[in-house]
Protein backbone atom coordinates (compact mmCIF):
# COMPACT_ATOMS: atom_id res chain seq x y z
CA UNK A 1 0.00 0.00 0.00
CA UNK A 2 3.10 2.40 0.72
CA UNK A 3 4.17 1.98 -3.00
CA UNK A 4 0.52 2.50 -3.84
CA UNK A 5 0.44 5.72 -2.20
CA UNK A 6 3.60 7.20 -3.29
CA UNK A 7 1.82 6.99 -7.02
CA UNK A 8 -0.07 10.30 -5.78
CA UNK A 9 2.73 11.97 -5.84
CA UNK A 10 2.84 14.85 -7.76
CA UNK A 11 -0.51 14.10 -9.50
CA UNK A 12 -1.32 17.56 -9.90
CA UNK A 13 0.56 20.24 -12.47
CA UNK A 14 1.25 23.16 -11.26
CA UNK A 15 -1.92 25.71 -11.86
CA UNK A 16 0.85 28.12 -13.56
CA UNK A 17 1.45 25.73 -15.69
CA UNK A 18 3.76 22.59 -16.47
CA UNK A 19 5.25 20.67 -19.02
CA UNK A 20 4.41 16.83 -19.13
CA UNK A 21 8.30 16.69 -18.94
CA UNK A 22 8.91 19.30 -16.11
CA UNK A 23 5.96 17.31 -14.16
CA UNK A 24 7.42 13.83 -15.04
CA UNK A 25 10.74 15.08 -13.39
CA UNK A 26 9.22 16.30 -10.47
CA UNK A 27 7.09 13.57 -9.64
CA UNK A 28 10.38 11.55 -10.12
CA UNK A 29 12.04 13.41 -7.84
CA UNK A 30 9.69 13.28 -4.76
CA UNK A 31 9.09 9.47 -5.75
CA UNK A 32 12.55 8.60 -5.39
CA UNK A 33 13.16 11.06 -1.97
CA UNK A 34 10.35 8.77 -0.71
CA UNK A 35 11.53 5.21 -1.69
CA UNK A 36 15.24 6.12 -0.10
CA UNK A 37 12.97 6.71 3.62
CA UNK A 38 13.52 4.21 5.83
CA UNK A 39 10.75 5.42 8.18
CA UNK A 40 8.13 4.49 5.97
CA UNK A 41 6.89 1.15 5.34
CA UNK A 42 9.27 0.04 2.27
CA UNK A 43 12.21 0.96 4.84
CA UNK A 44 14.00 2.55 2.07
CA UNK A 45 15.09 -0.49 0.47
CA UNK A 46 13.45 0.16 -2.96
CA UNK A 47 14.93 1.81 -5.99
CA UNK A 48 12.75 3.44 -9.12
CA UNK A 49 13.27 2.14 -12.53
CA UNK A 50 10.84 3.78 -14.71
CA UNK A 51 8.04 5.70 -14.85
CA UNK A 52 5.96 7.42 -16.97
CA UNK A 53 2.92 10.06 -17.67
CA UNK A 54 0.57 9.32 -20.17
CA UNK A 55 -0.24 12.42 -22.40
CA UNK A 56 -2.43 15.05 -20.88
CA UNK A 57 -1.57 13.64 -17.02
CA UNK A 58 -4.58 10.84 -17.69
CA UNK A 59 -2.47 7.82 -15.66
CA UNK A 60 1.05 7.10 -14.12
CA UNK A 61 2.71 3.99 -14.07
CA UNK A 62 6.09 3.71 -12.69
CA UNK A 63 8.54 0.26 -11.75
CA UNK A 64 10.73 -0.22 -8.95
CA UNK A 65 12.79 -2.76 -7.96
CA UNK A 66 14.15 -4.26 -3.91
CA UNK A 67 17.26 -3.36 -3.17
CA UNK A 68 17.03 -6.13 -0.25
CA UNK A 69 18.39 -9.20 -2.29
CA UNK A 70 14.80 -10.36 -2.55
CA UNK A 71 14.41 -10.04 -6.32
CA UNK A 72 11.81 -8.25 -5.78
CA UNK A 73 10.10 -5.69 -8.27
CA UNK A 74 6.75 -3.87 -8.37
CA UNK A 75 4.34 -2.44 -11.16
CA UNK A 76 2.40 0.90 -9.38
CA UNK A 77 -0.10 2.10 -11.78
CA UNK A 78 -1.93 5.60 -10.62
CA UNK A 79 -5.47 6.41 -12.45
CA UNK A 80 -6.80 9.65 -12.80
CA UNK A 81 -6.74 12.50 -10.80
CA UNK A 82 -10.09 13.50 -9.13
CA UNK A 83 -12.46 14.09 -7.11
CA UNK A 84 -14.40 11.21 -6.05
CA UNK A 85 -17.76 11.68 -8.32
CA UNK A 86 -15.05 12.07 -10.82
CA UNK A 87 -14.12 8.54 -9.93
CA UNK A 88 -17.23 7.23 -9.97
CA UNK A 89 -17.90 8.89 -13.67
CA UNK A 90 -14.53 8.47 -14.94
CA UNK A 91 -14.62 4.89 -16.58
CA UNK A 92 -16.82 4.27 -19.88
CA UNK A 93 -18.21 1.04 -18.35
CA UNK A 94 -22.03 1.25 -20.44
CA UNK A 95 -19.94 -0.75 -23.30
CA UNK A 96 -17.50 -3.54 -22.68
CA UNK A 97 -14.57 -4.43 -25.18
CA UNK A 98 -12.82 -7.46 -26.18
CA UNK A 99 -9.48 -7.43 -23.87
CA UNK A 100 -6.94 -9.46 -26.40
CA UNK A 101 -3.69 -8.27 -24.62
CA UNK A 102 -4.70 -10.14 -21.83
CA UNK A 103 -3.42 -13.72 -22.68
CA UNK A 104 -6.80 -15.34 -22.76
CA UNK A 105 -7.19 -18.13 -25.62
CA UNK A 106 -10.90 -17.00 -25.77
CA UNK A 107 -12.21 -13.76 -25.43
CA UNK A 108 -12.65 -11.70 -22.29
CA UNK A 109 -14.52 -8.35 -21.74
CA UNK A 110 -13.51 -5.59 -20.08
CA UNK A 111 -15.27 -2.49 -19.49
CA UNK A 112 -14.18 0.67 -22.57
CA UNK A 113 -13.13 2.45 -20.13
CA UNK A 114 -10.68 0.68 -17.93
CA UNK A 115 -9.69 -0.95 -21.50
CA UNK A 116 -8.53 2.97 -22.42
CA UNK A 117 -6.82 3.52 -19.31
CA UNK A 118 -4.56 0.30 -19.65
CA UNK A 119 -3.79 1.31 -22.85
CA UNK A 120 -2.62 4.62 -22.37
CA UNK A 121 -0.09 2.38 -19.55
CA UNK A 122 1.25 -0.30 -21.59
CA UNK A 123 1.88 2.45 -24.66
CA UNK A 124 3.07 5.48 -22.23
CA UNK A 125 7.24 5.95 -22.28
CA UNK A 126 9.36 7.93 -20.34
CA UNK A 127 10.70 11.04 -21.20
CA UNK A 128 13.11 11.19 -18.09
CA UNK A 129 15.50 9.45 -16.24
CA UNK A 130 16.34 6.73 -15.07
CA UNK A 131 14.65 4.54 -18.16
CA UNK A 132 13.90 7.38 -20.88
CA UNK A 133 11.87 6.72 -23.72
CA UNK A 134 10.89 2.90 -23.29
CA UNK A 135 7.87 1.52 -22.43
CA UNK A 136 6.49 -0.56 -19.12
CA UNK A 137 7.01 -3.79 -20.44
CA UNK A 138 10.30 -2.78 -22.31
CA UNK A 139 11.49 -1.58 -18.57
CA UNK A 140 10.75 -4.77 -16.64
CA UNK A 141 12.44 -6.65 -19.94
CA UNK A 142 15.59 -5.07 -19.24
CA UNK A 143 14.98 -4.93 -15.43
CA UNK A 144 14.81 -9.02 -15.57
CA UNK A 145 17.27 -9.51 -17.81
CA UNK A 146 19.86 -7.70 -15.39
CA UNK A 147 18.34 -9.48 -12.23
CA UNK A 148 20.07 -12.41 -10.61
CA UNK A 149 18.39 -15.77 -10.97
CA UNK A 150 18.13 -16.70 -7.61
CA UNK A 151 16.27 -16.52 -5.85
CA UNK A 152 13.47 -16.16 -8.45
CA UNK A 153 12.30 -12.63 -9.34
CA UNK A 154 8.48 -12.07 -8.37
CA UNK A 155 6.88 -9.23 -9.77
CA UNK A 156 4.17 -7.20 -7.86
CA UNK A 157 1.25 -5.51 -9.07
CA UNK A 158 -0.59 -2.87 -7.48
CA UNK A 159 -2.15 0.33 -7.26
CA UNK A 160 -5.26 2.42 -5.47
CA UNK A 161 -8.27 3.31 -6.32
CA UNK A 162 -8.30 3.17 -10.40
CA UNK A 163 -4.83 2.50 -10.17
CA UNK A 164 -6.15 -0.61 -8.82
CA UNK A 165 -8.35 -1.43 -11.63
CA UNK A 166 -5.45 -0.78 -14.06
CA UNK A 167 -3.25 -2.97 -12.02
CA UNK A 168 -6.04 -5.75 -12.34
CA UNK A 169 -5.44 -5.48 -16.23
CA UNK A 170 -1.83 -5.31 -16.20
CA UNK A 171 -1.26 -8.33 -14.31
CA UNK A 172 -2.36 -10.89 -16.71
CA UNK A 173 -0.77 -8.33 -19.60
CA UNK A 174 2.52 -8.86 -18.11
CA UNK A 175 1.82 -12.76 -17.38
CA UNK A 176 1.63 -13.45 -20.73
CA UNK A 177 4.77 -12.13 -21.96
CA UNK A 178 7.88 -13.52 -22.86
CA UNK A 179 10.90 -12.45 -20.39
CA UNK A 180 14.51 -12.99 -20.00
CA UNK A 181 13.73 -14.88 -16.42
CA UNK A 182 10.76 -15.84 -15.94
CA UNK A 183 9.06 -14.06 -12.87
CA UNK A 184 6.92 -15.00 -10.46
CA UNK A 185 3.88 -12.89 -10.40
CA UNK A 186 1.43 -11.33 -7.09
CA UNK A 187 -1.26 -9.23 -7.58
CA UNK A 188 -2.85 -6.92 -4.39
CA UNK A 189 -4.85 -3.91 -5.25
CA UNK A 190 -6.29 -1.16 -2.89
CA UNK A 191 -9.85 0.02 -3.43
CA UNK A 192 -9.80 -0.82 -7.08
CA UNK A 193 -13.48 -0.20 -9.13
CA UNK A 194 -14.24 -3.04 -11.58
CA UNK A 195 -12.76 -3.38 -14.90
CA UNK A 196 -14.51 -6.27 -16.29
CA UNK A 197 -17.15 -8.87 -16.28
CA UNK A 198 -17.39 -12.63 -15.37
CA UNK A 199 -15.51 -14.02 -18.37
CA UNK A 200 -11.93 -11.57 -17.68
CA UNK A 201 -12.23 -12.65 -13.73
CA UNK A 202 -12.66 -16.52 -14.43
CA UNK A 203 -9.40 -15.75 -16.94
CA UNK A 204 -7.70 -13.78 -14.33
CA UNK A 205 -8.78 -16.32 -11.99
CA UNK A 206 -7.41 -19.61 -13.66
CA UNK A 207 -3.66 -17.92 -13.45
CA UNK A 208 -1.05 -18.69 -11.31
CA UNK A 209 -0.53 -15.70 -8.68
CA UNK A 210 1.78 -15.88 -5.34
CA UNK A 211 -0.92 -13.48 -4.14
CA UNK A 212 -4.15 -12.37 -5.73
CA UNK A 213 -6.01 -10.19 -3.66
CA UNK A 214 -7.79 -7.04 -3.13
CA UNK A 215 -7.78 -5.40 0.10
CA UNK A 216 -10.82 -3.20 0.68
CA UNK A 217 -12.44 -0.90 2.99
CA UNK A 218 -15.41 -2.35 3.49
CA UNK A 219 -17.06 1.43 3.80
CA UNK A 220 -15.16 2.77 0.77
CA UNK A 221 -17.75 3.28 -1.68
CA UNK A 222 -15.43 3.20 -4.78
CA UNK A 223 -14.93 -0.61 -5.04
CA UNK A 224 -18.69 -1.23 -5.14
CA UNK A 225 -18.44 0.27 -8.17
CA UNK A 226 -19.50 -1.55 -10.58
CA UNK A 227 -20.75 -4.62 -9.17
CA UNK A 228 -22.86 -3.46 -6.12
CA UNK A 229 -23.43 0.31 -6.03
CA UNK A 230 -26.93 -0.39 -3.83
CA UNK A 231 -24.91 -1.20 -0.54
CA UNK A 232 -23.14 2.37 -0.14
CA UNK A 233 -26.60 3.81 -0.63
CA UNK A 234 -27.84 2.53 2.81
CA UNK A 235 -24.61 3.46 4.42
CA UNK A 236 -23.60 4.77 6.88
CA UNK A 237 -24.02 2.94 10.40
CA UNK A 238 -23.95 4.98 13.43
CA UNK A 239 -22.58 7.83 14.11
CA UNK A 240 -23.17 8.42 10.70
CA UNK A 241 -23.51 9.86 7.91
CA UNK A 242 -26.42 8.65 6.26
CA UNK A 243 -27.40 9.10 2.99
CA UNK A 244 -29.71 12.01 1.62
CA UNK A 245 -32.23 11.82 -1.04
CA UNK A 246 -29.39 13.58 -3.00
CA UNK A 247 -26.71 11.31 -2.39
CA UNK A 248 -29.06 8.34 -3.31
CA UNK A 249 -29.98 9.87 -6.57
CA UNK A 250 -26.55 10.34 -7.26
CA UNK A 251 -25.29 6.85 -6.64
CA UNK A 252 -28.69 5.53 -8.68
CA UNK A 253 -27.37 7.92 -11.66
CA UNK A 254 -23.90 6.79 -11.40
CA UNK A 255 -24.68 2.80 -11.41
CA UNK A 256 -27.15 3.19 -14.54
CA UNK A 257 -24.60 3.84 -16.42
CA UNK A 258 -23.51 0.03 -16.89
CA UNK A 259 -26.35 -0.35 -18.90
CA UNK A 260 -27.05 -3.19 -17.81
CA UNK A 261 -23.27 -4.86 -18.16
CA UNK A 262 -22.48 -7.42 -14.71
CA UNK A 263 -19.26 -6.67 -13.51
CA UNK A 264 -17.43 -8.77 -11.36
CA UNK A 265 -13.86 -8.57 -9.25
CA UNK A 266 -11.57 -10.96 -9.04
CA UNK A 267 -8.86 -12.23 -6.94
CA UNK A 268 -9.93 -12.72 -3.00
CA UNK A 269 -11.48 -10.36 -1.46
CA UNK A 270 -9.99 -8.97 2.23
CA UNK A 271 -12.21 -6.75 4.20
CA UNK A 272 -11.00 -4.14 6.80
CA UNK A 273 -12.65 -1.61 9.07
CA UNK A 274 -15.69 -4.09 8.73
CA UNK A 275 -16.63 -2.56 12.63
CA UNK A 276 -16.92 1.18 11.08
CA UNK A 277 -13.81 1.69 14.21
CA UNK A 278 -12.24 4.12 11.38
CA UNK A 279 -13.94 7.34 10.22
CA UNK A 280 -13.68 11.32 10.20
CA UNK A 281 -15.59 11.69 13.50
CA UNK A 282 -16.18 15.47 11.98
CA UNK A 283 -18.13 14.01 8.97
CA UNK A 284 -21.14 12.35 11.04
CA UNK A 285 -24.30 15.29 9.96
CA UNK A 286 -27.00 14.03 7.86
CA UNK A 287 -26.07 16.12 4.84
CA UNK A 288 -24.44 15.82 1.25
CA UNK A 289 -21.23 17.42 1.81
CA UNK A 290 -20.43 15.06 5.25
CA UNK A 291 -21.54 12.09 3.17
CA UNK A 292 -19.13 12.68 0.30
CA UNK A 293 -16.43 13.95 2.73
CA UNK A 294 -16.73 10.61 4.82
CA UNK A 295 -16.56 8.67 1.56
CA UNK A 296 -13.29 10.84 0.85
CA UNK A 297 -12.47 9.90 4.03
CA UNK A 298 -12.58 6.25 3.34
CA UNK A 299 -11.27 6.18 0.08
CA UNK A 300 -8.03 8.36 1.05
CA UNK A 301 -4.39 6.39 0.85
CA UNK A 302 -4.01 7.95 4.48
CA UNK A 303 -6.88 6.01 5.62
CA UNK A 304 -5.98 2.90 3.77
CA UNK A 305 -2.17 3.21 5.24
CA UNK A 306 -3.51 3.31 9.00
CA UNK A 307 -5.75 0.18 8.04
CA UNK A 308 -3.22 -1.68 6.71
CA UNK A 309 -0.66 -0.38 10.03
CA UNK A 310 1.61 1.30 7.66
CA UNK A 311 3.12 4.81 9.02
CA UNK A 312 1.61 7.73 6.65
CA UNK A 313 3.55 8.79 3.73
CA UNK A 314 5.07 12.38 3.65
CA UNK A 315 1.83 14.33 2.32
CA UNK A 316 2.32 17.57 -0.15
CA UNK A 317 1.45 21.14 0.95
CA UNK A 318 -1.26 22.29 2.61
CA UNK A 319 -2.59 26.08 2.75
CA UNK A 320 -4.41 26.81 5.34
CA UNK A 321 -4.94 30.03 5.36
CA UNK A 322 -3.44 33.67 3.52
CA UNK A 323 -3.63 37.28 5.16
CA UNK A 324 -4.12 39.32 3.66
CA UNK A 325 -7.00 37.96 2.04
CA UNK A 326 -7.46 40.96 -0.31
CA UNK A 327 -4.77 43.78 -2.11
CA UNK A 328 -3.44 44.95 -5.39
CA UNK A 329 -0.34 43.38 -7.30
CA UNK A 330 2.97 43.43 -5.81
CA UNK A 331 1.52 43.17 -1.85
CA UNK A 332 2.98 41.21 0.49
CA UNK A 333 0.42 38.08 1.56
CA UNK A 334 2.07 36.21 4.47
CA UNK A 335 0.43 32.10 3.78
CA UNK A 336 0.15 29.86 6.47
CA UNK A 337 0.14 25.90 6.44
CA UNK A 338 2.09 22.81 6.34
CA UNK A 339 4.71 20.67 4.56
CA UNK A 340 6.28 23.63 2.99
CA UNK A 341 9.75 22.75 1.61
CA UNK A 342 12.73 25.47 0.49
CA UNK A 343 12.09 24.06 -3.14
CA UNK A 344 8.15 25.17 -2.70
CA UNK A 345 6.92 27.39 -5.77
CA UNK A 346 3.84 29.73 -4.99
CA UNK A 347 0.43 30.31 -7.63
CA UNK A 348 -1.78 32.83 -7.37
CA UNK A 349 -4.27 31.24 -9.05
CA UNK A 350 -2.98 30.64 -12.66
CA UNK A 351 -0.32 33.34 -11.87
CA UNK A 352 3.47 32.04 -10.38
CA UNK A 353 5.35 34.13 -7.72
CA UNK A 354 8.71 35.38 -8.85
CA UNK A 355 11.11 33.16 -6.67
CA UNK A 356 12.65 36.19 -5.61
CA UNK A 357 9.47 37.37 -4.05
CA UNK A 358 8.88 33.99 -2.30
CA UNK A 359 10.56 33.63 1.09
CA UNK A 360 10.12 30.29 2.80
CA UNK A 361 10.20 30.09 6.27
CA UNK A 362 12.61 27.02 7.82
CA UNK A 363 9.49 26.30 10.17
CA UNK A 364 7.79 24.95 7.32
CA UNK A 365 5.03 26.27 8.11
CA UNK A 366 4.59 29.61 7.24
CA UNK A 367 5.69 31.69 3.88
CA UNK A 368 5.46 35.36 2.55
CA UNK A 369 5.50 36.29 -0.94
CA UNK A 370 4.54 38.93 -3.21
CA UNK A 371 1.10 38.85 -5.37
CA UNK A 372 1.99 38.68 -8.93
CA UNK A 373 -0.25 40.49 -11.49
CA UNK A 374 -3.98 39.08 -11.50
CA UNK A 375 -7.46 39.89 -11.53
CA UNK A 376 -10.17 38.16 -9.65
CA UNK A 377 -10.62 35.82 -7.02
CA UNK A 378 -8.07 33.34 -6.96
CA UNK A 379 -6.84 30.38 -4.96
CA UNK A 380 -3.29 30.79 -3.72
CA UNK A 381 -1.49 27.17 -3.88
CA UNK A 382 1.97 25.89 -2.77
CA UNK A 383 3.59 23.54 -5.05
CA UNK A 384 7.03 21.34 -4.05
CA UNK A 385 8.46 17.83 -4.99
CA UNK A 386 5.35 16.04 -3.52
CA UNK A 387 2.58 17.86 -4.72
CA UNK A 388 0.31 20.46 -4.95
CA UNK A 389 -1.89 22.08 -1.78
CA UNK A 390 -5.56 21.54 -2.53
CA UNK A 391 -7.46 24.58 -3.34
CA UNK A 392 -9.28 25.83 -0.28
CA UNK A 393 -11.44 28.85 0.75
CA UNK A 394 -9.31 30.27 3.73
CA UNK A 395 -6.51 30.70 1.09
CA UNK A 396 -8.44 32.38 -1.79
CA UNK A 397 -7.29 36.14 -2.74
CA UNK A 398 -9.39 38.67 -3.75
CA UNK A 399 -7.50 41.50 -6.43
CA UNK A 400 -8.52 45.21 -5.59
CA UNK A 401 -10.69 43.77 -2.90
CA UNK A 402 -13.64 43.46 -1.59
CA UNK A 403 -12.47 40.24 0.64
CA UNK A 404 -13.73 36.83 -0.21
CA UNK A 405 -16.65 36.03 2.38
CA UNK A 406 -15.98 32.59 4.13
CA UNK A 407 -16.69 30.53 7.01
CA UNK A 408 -14.41 28.70 8.81
CA UNK A 409 -15.76 27.12 11.84
CA UNK A 410 -18.89 27.92 14.12
CA UNK A 411 -19.48 27.14 18.13
CA UNK A 412 -21.29 25.55 18.63
CA UNK A 413 -21.93 23.25 16.34
CA UNK A 414 -25.35 22.24 17.73
CA UNK A 415 -28.20 23.68 19.97
CA UNK A 416 -31.88 24.42 20.35
CA UNK A 417 -34.35 27.68 18.28
CA UNK A 418 -32.35 30.42 20.17
CA UNK A 419 -29.07 29.37 20.70
CA UNK A 420 -25.84 32.25 20.16
CA UNK A 421 -23.79 31.28 17.63
CA UNK A 422 -20.27 32.47 16.94
CA UNK A 423 -19.17 32.34 13.46
CA UNK A 424 -15.46 32.26 12.66
CA UNK A 425 -14.05 33.52 8.91
CA UNK A 426 -13.23 36.22 6.52
CA UNK A 427 -14.48 38.95 4.88
CA UNK A 428 -16.83 40.13 7.66
CA UNK A 429 -18.40 43.61 7.00
CA UNK A 430 -20.43 45.43 9.41
CA UNK A 431 -24.16 44.85 8.01
CA UNK A 432 -23.62 41.07 7.48
CA UNK A 433 -26.79 38.75 7.11
CA UNK A 434 -26.54 35.21 8.60
CA UNK A 435 -28.69 32.89 7.08
CA UNK A 436 -29.04 29.38 8.74
CA UNK A 437 -30.17 27.18 5.69
CA UNK A 438 -32.96 29.82 4.42
CA UNK A 439 -34.06 31.55 7.55
CA UNK A 440 -32.49 35.10 8.29
CA UNK A 441 -30.86 35.02 11.88
CA UNK A 442 -30.58 38.16 14.42
CA UNK A 443 -26.71 39.01 14.07
CA UNK A 444 -24.07 41.21 15.15
CA UNK A 445 -20.47 42.22 14.02
CA UNK A 446 -17.74 41.93 16.07
CA UNK A 447 -14.78 41.91 13.88
CA UNK A 448 -13.51 40.64 9.71
CA UNK A 449 -13.34 37.31 11.29
CA UNK A 450 -16.32 36.69 13.49
CA UNK A 451 -19.70 37.21 13.57
CA UNK A 452 -22.48 36.36 16.28
CA UNK A 453 -25.77 35.14 15.57
CA UNK A 454 -28.76 33.49 16.97
CA UNK A 455 -30.28 30.11 15.89
CA UNK A 456 -33.62 31.16 13.98
CA UNK A 457 -36.83 29.12 14.43
CA UNK A 458 -37.06 26.15 11.24
CA UNK A 459 -40.08 23.78 10.19
CA UNK A 460 -37.82 21.14 10.84
CA UNK A 461 -36.24 21.90 14.28
CA UNK A 462 -34.06 17.68 14.26
CA UNK A 463 -32.21 18.69 10.89
CA UNK A 464 -28.77 20.06 9.97
CA UNK A 465 -28.63 23.45 8.16
CA UNK A 466 -25.31 25.34 6.94
CA UNK A 467 -24.82 28.72 8.00
CA UNK A 468 -24.21 31.09 5.85
CA UNK A 469 -23.04 34.70 5.56
CA UNK A 470 -23.62 37.31 2.45
CA UNK A 471 -21.53 40.77 2.39
CA UNK A 472 -23.05 43.36 -0.63
CA UNK A 473 -23.29 40.60 -3.41
CA UNK A 474 -20.90 38.14 -1.96
CA UNK A 475 -21.75 34.85 -0.11
CA UNK A 476 -19.44 32.68 1.62
CA UNK A 477 -19.63 28.70 0.17
CA UNK A 478 -21.06 25.99 2.06
CA UNK A 479 -18.96 23.50 3.95
CA UNK A 480 -18.77 20.72 6.72
CA UNK A 481 -17.13 23.72 8.72
CA UNK A 482 -20.35 25.90 8.60
CA UNK A 483 -22.53 23.17 9.91
CA UNK A 484 -25.10 23.61 12.79
CA UNK A 485 -27.15 20.70 13.99
CA UNK A 486 -30.87 21.93 15.61
CA UNK A 487 -31.76 19.80 18.73
CA UNK A 488 -35.21 21.05 19.43
CA UNK A 489 -37.37 23.91 20.08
Amino acid sequence: MTLAAFAATGATPRPSGETLEQQTKRIITGIDAQLSDPTLATQGEWELVWLALSPANANMAYLARSTNGSNEFAVVARGTDADLTDILEDLDVGTVVPFPDSGSPTPVYVSKGAMDAFKRVVTARSIASPSPNVTLAQALTRALDSAPSSPQPTVYLTGHSLGGCIASMLAPYLQAQTWPKQPKFAVMTYAAPTAGVQSFVDYVNSLPWVIDERQNNAYDLVPHAWADLDTPAGWYPSPGPQATEEVKLLIGAISQRTKGNVYVQPGTLCLMNTGYTSLAKNLVNKTTQDFLGQVAYQHANSTYLDLVGAPDVPSGPVVTDVTPTFGAPGAPVTINGTGFSQDSKVDFGTFACAERDVVIDPSGNRITAKAPNGTGVVHVRVTNTLGTSPAVAMGQFAYGGPAPVVVSAVSPTSGRVGTPVTIHGSGFANGATVHFKDKVAESTFVSTGQLTATAPGQLDVQQTVNITVTVGKATSPTSPADEFTYTGR
